[in-house]
């Protein structure tokens, strides 16, 4: 049996394998039971959906060129499986040679103020000549650091912390200044240009199940297309706990959600995903975490979920199809008799609404961990934050190219908001957020 990796381009080979193998930062070693050369791996770059072959190289497991994460599974290892872990582990962009361009993952967060204090901002100085915001970024980058951060001729790696949270971006142009020779009242080394580098961070990535078996049985309800998936990621950041599932889904449980194998019931899941609002169900958790999104961004998701995956698009002629009136049709009531149901039957229940999660996710995925009688470290959260995104969201935005609710449709589910605002606000629950409501 012998051993495969999957890294990228790395540029002119050199006869000595870590000069070859000195910037990648994280690597998944795959298994592959039909090669008869044992010891030997081969190179494939994660950059694009199948990846690049560029090699086949001998693998010395006492003296490994290749840095990072090692990953085994001896069942079902395959190349597309070995691309996935290293992207379910942000591995995106560590494969380049220093001439390579890095930017296409890196996102830049902001200007703020630079920490009075860096060593307890928990920041890592680095010196380097003819400093660059590109050559900061590859730097942390080696060093395996998420957030790089330049104030030339400083460069600083690091992490978001309670002393340096990245929730007060200052006005830009005090990091324009950075950039300048001209003289200002305030030095241009008081402020930091952040950047998100590609590298997951990792306080918060370690996750495993209860230690104790829980008769205490909590439900993530939402109607489908809300962002319990996305909720799911975020609680199993800042608990460190897996999440479970009334239903199995084999595309989350290959992205890292392992709690989706193990029985809804089991009591080894800090919580337990779940569409379902009759009487019997409701009545069968102890309490619940109700999650709550715009209906009409949940019935465009739900739609593209059932069109294209969780990770695709509906095209502009599904949207003009007649599967999209009669899914609104059919859909849009089930939104609102999904919320009053849980209002009226559950027990102990937290409402969560998507959006306000969006805006201040910090102190929001506070008041569920304390729901869950979870302990979540500040910088848990932090990290939580920084990695909110994961791998299983769509990218960017992408919607059809006409408006495609109706005037009919938006009678219909405008009033079935204003029936949910009035049931939360009965109920003693805030009401909904404002951009619901009909204008």
């Amino acid at each position: 049996m012998s051993s495969g990796v999957e890294v990228g381009n790395l540029g002119p080979k050199s006869k000595n394998p870590s000069q070859n193998f000195a910037p990648i930062a994280w690597l998944a070693l795959e298994l592959i039971e039909s090669n008869p050369w044992d010891g030997f791996y081969k190179v494939i770059c994660p950059l694009t959906l199948l990846g690049t072959y560029i090699g086949c190289f001998l693998d010395d497991a006492k003296d490994r060129s290749l840095k990072g994460m090692v990953f085994y599974d001896f069942r079902k290892m395959t190349s597309t499986l070995c691309q996935d872990t290293c992207t379910e582990r942000s591995v995106h962009n560590l494969c380049f040679s220093p001439s390579a361009s890095s930017d296409r993952n890196v996102r830049y967060r902001g200007c703020f103020k630079r920490p009075d204090n860096t060593t307890a901002a928990a920041l890592v100085h680095m010196v380097q000549p003819n400093l660059t915001s590109q050559s900061c970024i590859e730097a942390c980058m080696d060093k395996e650091f998420p957030l790089a951060m330049l104030s030339r001729p400083d460069c600083f790696c690091g992490y978001s912390t309670p002393h340096f949270s990245l929730h007060e971006p200052v006005d830009e142009e005090h990091c324009a200044l950075v950039n300048s020779s001209l003289p200002t009242s305030k030095p241009s080394s008081y402020f930091l240009q952040v950047y998100q580098t590609p590298v997951q961070d990792s306080r918060c990535t370690e996750r495993k199940f209860l230690p104790e078996k829980s008769s205490w049985l909590v439900a993530l309800s939402s109607f489908p297309g809300a962002g319990n998936t996305w909720v799911r990621h975020l609680i199993e950041l800042a608990t460190g706990f897996y999440t479970g599932s009334y239903y199995f889904d084999g595309t989350l449980y290959n992205r890292g959600f392992k709690g989706e194998k193990d029985y809804w019931k089991s009591g080894r899941t800090i919580c337990v995903k779940t569409h379902e609002s009759s009487k019997r169900d409701i009545e069968m958790y102890d309490s619940a975490i109700l999650l709550i999104r715009n209906p009409y961004r949940s019935l465009m998701a739900e739609f593209n979920r059932k069109c294209a995956g969780h990770l695709g698009y509906a095209s502009d002629q599904h949207w003009k199809s007649k599967e999209w009136p009669e899914f609104v049709g059919s859909y849009a009531s089930w939104w609102a008799s999904h919320v009053l149901d849980w209002l009226r039957f559950g027990r102990r229940l937290l409402v969560v609404h998507y959006e306000e999660l969006q805006e201040s996710l910090v102190p929001r995925l506070r008041s569920i961990t304390t729901f869950l009688n979870a302990t979540a470290s500040e910088e848990r959260l932090l990290c939580a934050e920084n990695n909110k995104d994961g791998h299983f969201k769509r990218s960017g935005s992408h919607r059809p190219s006409f408006d495609p609710f109706t005037a009919d449709m938006r009678r219909l589910i405008d009033g079935y908001i204003g029936a949910v605002d009035q049931a939360l606000r009965a109920s003693n629950h805030t009401g909904l957020p404002q951009e619901y409501l009909p204008r």
